[in-house]
This record gives structure tokens, sequence and C-alpha cells, in this order.
């Protein structure tokens, strides 16, 4: 990394930065509105850059990015800022420059008739979703932070969220990008094809680097139809091995209409309960293996309703539950009777984030398992952290495998004198074991690069360097993330319940 530039050096790059973006979008360091900027909402990471700068379009990007290169001043993009691993954050030992993409906030185009949308990487993503629902259609990406989190942060790290079983992740939306690559060039492929086969596909390469590689400034996405009945419920299973069985026979009844599977145990149930008194149990008898699951469909012929009221769709989730209550899979069930049920539903499994950090400390693990070895994992676990003092408060998209495993202290613990390190350890052994990876859907950033170091491959870790040399030789792109550094050890602070989330 480059020494720090003199103050000489920075108010030269800050003039040059005003020059291209204009003087009322470059925030210096002392600037009371920087400090919204230096710290992500979980309170972990925090620092202080030399500037924000907020450019408008992908041109202006390209020139706030040259003229750091010029300088040797690290660039780090920064969307809504509401990451869970410090990704989009400053480093305190390097004099950064924050560009801040959210005036890059236009919808430039959606093709109903190709079913696609074209967003600048600012725009956040409860507008695209309002912006295609408004065309009759739906952008399915769907997760807690939607109100904030701005489409390039969603890109930076691939993220998930409830409906990946269906419509997959933000890489398997996206059919296009642009970005400002480290040299300043720009790559400009928004074409939106659905077949393009010309080479390596840089729209991967990127999608997922949390901008170690270059800035996205705007995509296209697949867009689809809206679902035209929904059956929405909460059930009770008599194991949580049995989770897959059902998700299965419910895909294969409905021809593959399973749009959200969540587990939520009891001990997460409760949590959110407490936290939030408006929202009380699903089921009468408190479910021990829980499960919130959403199955839609588009079909004319699954929305039809009989005489009884319910739709087509409905009778055949109702069919699939008997069924599986005379085996003794299913303990118990509830179905949503309206929509009002059925949104009741949907805020009790987005809560659970700020419910568990009401609870205390905790420390969160976003880890992806095979379906047949997620009930193996959670028993172990769970006895395993018991026996420590722990509390583990999970819940997981068990549709598509990932697990948000968080352990809390156990009742009359001291969270500090628990043996967090040891559960640690022991969580990634086992995780190792079963085939699983310790990153599922909320990226490395800060938080996870000395997991990365311990548990990546070295062939593929050498790959990864090999690609960042080749595109970012001298290291400027948003540094300290992602890539672990080869040789010593890097101490991310420790992961801690982040403060509740301002929507």
């Amino acid at each position: 990394m480059a020494p720090a530039p003199s103050s000489t050096q920075t108010e030269e790059l800050l003039r040059k930065c005003a020059k291209s973006v204009g003087a009322a979008q470059v925030l210096r360091g002392g600037d009371d509105q920087v400090a919204t900027y230096c710290k992500d909402w979980t309170g972990r990471y925090a620092a202080t850059p030399l500037a924000v700068v907020r450019p408008k379009t992908t041109q202006e990007v390209s020139e706030i990015v040259r003229l750091c290169r010029a300088h040797g001043v690290p660039v780090v993009p920064s969307s809504g800022r509401t990451g869970l691993c410090g990704g989009g954050m400053p480093i305190a030992d390097h004099s950064s420059m924050v560009v801040s993409l959210e005036r890059m906030n236009a919808v430039r185009d959606l093709d109903a008739d190709g079913r696609s949308i074209t967003v600048e990487a600012g725009v956040v993503l409860q507008t695209v979703q309002e912006r295609a629902r408004d065309s009759g259609l739906i952008f399915p990406l769907t997760f807690g932070a939607q109100g904030s989190a701005m489409i390039g942060g969603a890109l930076s790290t691939n993220a998930g969220g409830s409906n990946v079983v269906k419509y997959g992740t933000t890489r398997e939306l996206c059919i296009g990008i642009e970005a400002v690559m480290p040299d300043g060039s720009v790559i400009n492929a928004l074409t939106g094809l659905r077949k393009d086969n010309t080479g390596y596909d840089l729209k991967d390469l990127l999608i997922g680097a949390e901008g170690t590689l270059g800035i996205v400034t705007a995509a296209v996405f697949k867009l689809s139809p809206i679902p035209l009945t929904r059956t929405t419920g909460f059930l009770s299973l008599a194991a949580l091995s049995d989770a897959p069985a059902v998700l299965n026979r419910l895909q294969d009844r409905t021809g593959g209409g399973v749009e959200a599977f969540e587990y939520m145990p009891r001990a997460a149930v409760d949590v959110i309960c407490r936290a939030f008194p408006g929202i009380r149990q699903p089921l009468e008898v408190p479910a021990e293996t829980g499960l919130f699951f959403e199955v839609a469909s588009s079909r004319a012929d699954d929305a039809t309703q009989g005489d009884d009221g319910a739709s087509h769709l409905q009778d055949m989730v109702f069919a699939v539950l008997e069924e599986m209550m005379e085996e003794g899979v299913i303990l118990d069930a509830m179905i949503a009777q309206s929509e009002q049920q059925r949104l009741d539903l949907w805020t009790m499994r987005e809560s659970v984030l700020e419910a568990i950090t009401a609870n205390g400390p905790a420390y969160h693990m976003d880890i992806s398992l095979p379906l047949a070895a997620i009930a193996e994992f959670v028993a172990t676990m769970d006895d395993a952290m018991a026996n420590m003092g722990f509390q583990p408060l999970t819940v997981g998209h068990l549709g598509d495998g990932n697990l948000h495993y968080a352990l809390s202290a156990g009742p009359g613990q001291d969270w500090k004198a628990l043996p967090l390190e040891r559960a640690k350890e022991e969580a990634f052994d086992l995780l190792l074991r079963l085939k699983g990876s310790f990153s599922a859907e909320h990226g490395i950033g800060q938080s996870k690069l000395d997991v990365m170091r311990k548990l990546k491959q070295e062939s593929q870790l050498a790959a990864m360097r090999a690609i960042k040399a080749a595109l970012d030789p001298e290291g400027l792109m948003n540094p300290g993330k992602l890539i672990p550094a080869e040789g010593g050890m890097v101490s991310p602070r420790q992961e801690t319940t982040p403060k509740e989330r301002t929507r």
C-alpha cells in the first residue's frame, strides 16, 4: 500500500474531485455529514476517510477512480451500508476515499415485454420492487433491509434473502452490468441478453467481489410475473430431518411453487415475541421445530377458487399437509386466511435480527449446508453449545440450505466469560466435515478474513489473489476486504450483535 498522501497532495486530489462532481458533493473528513459514511449499522466498523465523494454519473465515477489511482489513494465503494461484515467501510490504517453511489439512483429502463429492468447502483431495492410491480411484474429479491439496501451493495455481496429457493441469488437475477474498473475504464454490458458466450463472464466475476475488482454502477435484472395466488403458513415438524421431505413434496405437487421455506425454531420465535409484544406465536402449542413457508403461482388455473373459497393452489398445499400429518411428519399447521395474517407471518420472520439484537450480545454465523446435513449440524451444535453455556438462536432459509446460526448467552451466563473462540472452532470444524460453507449470503468483508484464510482452499485463494493483482495491481480497490493478505494474520473485530437497524 502506498504511503498516505501529504496534506498538499490531498488538497490537490479533493480540488480535482470537486471539479469533476461539484464542490457540494465532496465531503471532507471534518464535515459532520461524513460521519454517516464512517459507520455501518452493525456499529463494529468505523474509520474516517480522507473524504466522501458522491458522483451522479458513471463518467464521474470513472474520473474519481482515475484521480484516486493517480494519487495512490484507495477507493471504498459505499451503498446503503446495511451489510453485516464491514465490506463497505473504510479501514483505519488506510487513507481512503469513500465513493458513495447514492446519487446514482435512476431507473434507466423497464422492458415489460422482455421482462427486465435496468437500474443504477444507488437505487434502493424496494424502489426496484415497486417499479416492477407498477408494470405488472415482480423483482423477487427480498430481505429485511430492502427499504434501505441499495442495488450496488446487493450485487457486491451477491445478496440472497428469502426467495432464493425459487428465484436464485442476486447473481442469478442479474443479466448485465456496467462497471468502472480499477484503471477508470468502463465496462458497459447492459444489453440484457440471456445468451452471450463471448469470452470470460466479467459480470459474474464482479458480482460478489465486494468492490475489490471494480465498482458496479448499473445492472440489468430479470423480472418475473406477479403471483396470482399465494398460500402461506407455519408448520410444526416432528423432526428437523423431515424438512427436506416436506419441501420436496410441496415442490412436486405445486410445480416448484415454493418461494419461502424458513426454519424458525421455538427459541427464535420466543425471542421475537419478547422483543415485539405485538407478534404472537403462530400456533397454539409453540413449535419446537417451526417452519414458515409460502407457495405461490402465476397460473390462472392455480388461482381458481372452489365452492369453499379456497384456490386450487391452496387445495394442493392442504392435501400435502394432511398426508404428512397422517404420516406423523407434521404435528400442527396454520394457513394464513387473509392478507393481514400473511403479512403478520412475514413480519415475524423479518424481525428476527432486531429481536436477537434486543436479547443481548451474540455471535452470528451465516453458513450453508447440504439439505441432508442441516439436521445433523443443528443437533450436534445445539448440544455442544448448551454444554458451553450458550443458547443458540437460529433461523434459516432452509429451502436453499442457508442457516443464520447465532450464539447468545444461556440463562444466567455472562457473555464475556463464555468460550466463544472454542465454540467457533467447533462450529467451523463441523461445517467442514459436513461440506458446508462459512459464508452464504452476507459476504466476507473485514469480519471473516481470518476464517477465509483458515478454511478456504489455498489454491482458491491463490487464484483470487492472481485475479486481484491482474485487474488491480496497485491494490487500491476496497483494500482489506474479501481476500486475506498473504503472510500475517488479520485480526478483525470480534463479531457481536449489531445495533438496531434504522429503517
